[in-house]
């Protein structure tokens, strides 16, 4: 070994050793830190009979980011050989729980004990995480710099976000709205940096959270996917992450369990949204320093995931694995989120957009992305003269209290490599010519309107051929026609492509491989349970774990020899989390979608999650459903759990119901939900409309109803 690196074992002295419960000898991951004059790298080497194609990717990142080290490949190569005699480290691996069960109390270590495991835990990093990693975490010039490390006036930070945009833009902005002057007095991307001062502070002792300003806490720090829950839990935070194309591994889901799971049962927990994204509840503000460094060490970021910021990245959750696929969408949502965040450092000059964005990369006919309800929908179509696989570009879907709009044709074809390049012309279009004042009127739909589709499809070709001078005319070809549209050597239309249900064991385009699709009700993840994922992917899917739009789980590259036993295991075998063998087991809970609900949200106007899982299993329990039925619930107008693309959606809302009161019968308000039917996803997306206003929530009132829509418009019989 050369004198100025040192491979340690990550652990404990004598005598100091962390034990935790749940140890298990029969796995053997073993953790290491590479230590260098220049930088460091976080590496794990996973001892199995397949570890020498991870060791050989550790290898070639070491080399890659550590020119100047001869012999790593030779260090690396002799530990996946040796390793298998060292003992596992308890104080950093958990076993695969030989029994879970879902509980409002899970086991929590004591704070400090927690965050010592947080920043101890060094697991499996595939190879995606690494290269995420090793592109986002060092400077060339000062080695590793942590994301707490950064400054405005650094390279990665020239200057706040404010100072990019027009001065015509600025004017406009001085006479906009209340949220526009909020950011002229201080930009938003000043929280980049900003929380790690707040979170020193409040550590030292010289300020509370109670102290901060009230736009800092509650605004601005969602440039750093803060999210004050005043009216519900004050003091805490929700903090929403960046996982484009809901790529995760299993240490991503350890290190989140670590993460919520030092909070009080109660408000630590993990959610995953309807943007394949990950939301970690019920965080302190002094902790946010270790949660954003200990995120850049596994190549995740927090940055630019609220407010006027594009949010996470959708893509098709079997990329790669599909048969059926067209474009594999992962390396195309990674450059686009790579583009809008620096590499996940934050990048003030896309921080401050007149309202916030959302993008969508689809990679085939079932449009798993749900492309047709986002700012810029990319759905893939071969050239006609070229076959080369390229996408349609639809824009302007989107929810919100006002109004609701799917997304339009643009009548534009780009290249699968030019993808990054298109969003950032239409972005840096729309951050300088989007509405500054009425924030209902902000959207980019509003802008294509005012300027007329063709209006705006000359200004973005302009701005495209402006600033990619040698891709000119990159942005001017036009929509290409969809080849399965009509049958092969006819004008005859095929038939029409019914959207896959990816829930359940399927095979994959690999042989002898399957993806397994869990379901994870209503999204809701406890930290014991985060673990249990983990140790599952770990032992199947070789530590990868994908997020879906529908707030579930796949587990993809299972050998079909270890499917059955995946089947068996505890957590998907206690009646919380499942595996659907068919299309009739499980056919409401099995689709089921809800937004936070306010439990946590001071918006929502209803409590969703508990509610929609409840009443999922007693509608099981007595209607015999022939079909899966898609039932969303969203807590209010704003309809972030998408009400109008299910074949059942329930809005929050108020209802009236009649009560005696002093011997007199008044009606009197209560929770309530308006319910929509008919919306549809995939080739031929459709939303759907309002059935049946102001139905009282209480089961009593609600349940009659359900049965009801159930029976005449699905087929469902009493049992």
């Amino acid at each position: 070994f050369s004198t100025n690196r040192v491979v340690k074992e990550h652990q404990n002295g004598a005598g100091g050793r962390e034990e935790e419960e749940d140890c298990d000898d029969a796995t053997s991951d073993n953790h290491f830190i590479v230590e260098s004059q220049e930088k460091i790298i976080y590496l794990t080497l996973q001892v199995r009979s397949s570890s020498l194609p991870t060791t050989i990717c550790c290898t070639e990142a070491l080399l890659r980011n550590n020119p100047k080290a001869p012999f790593s490949m030779l260090r690396l190569l002799l530990l996946s050989a040796i390793c298998t005699a060292i003992p596992v480290n308890a104080a950093i691996r958990r076993t695969s729980l030989s029994g879970v069960s879902r509980s409002t109390t899970p086991h929590r270590s004591t704070k400090e004990f927690g965050r010592k495991k947080r920043m101890l835990r060094l697991s499996k990093f595939t190879t995606t995480a690494i290269a995420g990693f090793t592109e986002s975490s060092y400077d060339d010039d000062n080695g590793y710099k942590k994301a707490s490390e950064r400054r405005f006036g650094d390279s990665d930070w020239p200057q706040y976000g404010t100072k990019y945009l027009p001065k015509q833009t600025i004017e406009r902005a001085e006479r906009g709205n209340k949220i526009e002057k909020l950011k002229l007095e201080k930009c938003g991307s000043a929280a980049f940096e900003e929380v790690h001062e707040f979170a020193a502070a409040i550590r030292e002792g010289t300020t509370t959270w109670e102290d901060l300003d009230i736009d800092d806490a509650d605004v601005r720090l969602k440039w750093a996917g803060l999210f004050h829950r005043r009216k519900r839990t004050p003091g805490r935070f929700m903090m929403r992450l960046k996982v484009p194309n809901g790529l995760l591994t299993s240490d991503h889901m350890r290190f989140f369990a670590d993460t919520v799971g030092i909070y009080p049962a109660d408000v630590g927990v993990i959610d995953i949204t309807t943007r394949q994204n990950i939301q970690l509840r019920g965080i302190e503000l002094q902790d946010m320093t270790e949660l954003i460094d200990g995120l850049q060490m596994r190549g995740l970021s927090n940055v630019q995931s609220g407010m006027d910021n594009i949010r996470n990245l959708v893509g098709s959750p079997i990329a790669g694995i599909d048969p059926e696929e067209l474009v594999d969408t992962r390396d195309i949502a990674k450059d686009i989120d790579a583009m809008i965040t620096n590499d996940g450092k934050g990048n003030p000059k896309l921080a401050n957009l007149p309202r916030k964005f959302n993008i969508a990369v689809s990679g085939s006919r079932d449009d798993f992305a749900h492309t047709s309800i986002n700012d810029i929908g990319l759905r893939p179509c071969p050239n006609k003269e070229s076959g080369e696989m390229g996408f349609n570009v639809i824009v302007g879907g989107y929810f919100s209290i006002k109004r609701v709009m799917e997304s339009i044709p643009m009548d534009i074809w780009i290249k699968a490599e030019d993808a990054a390049r298109f969003c950032e012309a239409v972005l840096l279009y729309f951050r300088d010519n989007g509405s500054r004042g009425d924030r209902q009127k902000a959207r980019l739909i509003w802008l294509i309107e005012d300027m007329g589709m063709e209006g705006f499809r000359q200004a973005i070709s302009d701005k495209y051929d402006e600033m990619f001078p040698k891709k000119k005319g990159g942005a001017a070809i036009p929509a290409q026609p969809e080849p399965w549209a009509v049958a092969a050597g006819t004008n005859t239309p095929t038939q029409p492509h019914k959207k896959r249900d990816i829930l359940g064991v399927h095979s994959q385009k690999q042989e002898g491989l399957s993806w397994v699709g869990i379901n994870v009700p209503a999204g809701r993840i406890l930290p014991d349970e985060a673990m249990a994922l983990a140790d599952i992917a770990d032992k199947y899917s070789q530590g990868e774990i994908r997020l879906t739009v529908e707030q579930n789980v796949i587990f993809p590259n299972v050998n079909n020899t270890k499917v059955s036993e995946l089947l068996q295991e505890p957590l998907f075998n206690i009646g919380y989390y499942f595996i659907p063998k068919s299309d009739k087991d499980f056919p409401l809970s099995r689709g089921l979608v809800s937004c936070t609900g306010s439990q946590f949200c001071g918006v929502a106007l209803i409590e969703t999650k508990n509610r929609a899982i409840e009443l999922s299993k007693r509608l099981e329990e007595e209607l015999k459903v022939d079909m899966p039925v898609r039932i969303h619930w969203t807590g209010c107008p704003n309809s972030c759990g998408q009400a109008q693309v299910a074949d059942i959606g329930l809005m929050g809302g108020p209802a009236r119901v009649e009560k005696e009161i002093d011997g007199k019968v008044k009606k009197v308000a209560v929770e309530g939900v308006n319910i929509f039917l008919g919306g549809k996803v995939g080739e031929d997306p459709f939303l759907g409309e309002v059935y049946k206003k102001g139905v009282p929530a209480d089961y009593k009132y609600l349940i009659p109803v359900m049965k009801d829509i159930l029976k005449e418009k699905f087929g469902a019989m009493e049992k």
